[in-house]
């Protein structure tokens, strides 16, 4: 298994709109993208992280090329960011 974590710097009163572009690309996710297992969102004081479970570290690389990602989910959260989002993947033991 390997974990995608995204974490993004939105202003707090963003938090909300960021949430709807979760919400609205998490089922779509589920459904379409070869090898994803979960998605979860986790707000801190700090920042905003998205953590997506992959089956393998392949499917979360090509993940990142999908339409999806760059054509949906980064064109819905761009006006959002305060900074570019660190992008990490971990692969589990």
């Amino acid at each position: 298994m390997a974990l995608l974590e995204i974490t993004l710097t939105i202003n707090e009163a963003d938090r909300p709109a960021a949430a709807g572009v979760y919400q609205q690309y998490k089922q779509p996710f589920l459904d379409t993208v070869p090898g994803a297992i979960s998605k979860q969102l986790l707000v801190r004081a700090e920042d905003v992280q998205v953590l997506h479970g992959f089956e393998t570290r392949a499917a979360a690389q090509a993940y990142l090329s999908s339409d999806l990602f760059t054509k949906d989910v980064v064109a819905g959260l761009s006006p959002l960011l305060k900074a570019e989002p660190e992008i990490r993947i971990y692969e589990t033991a």
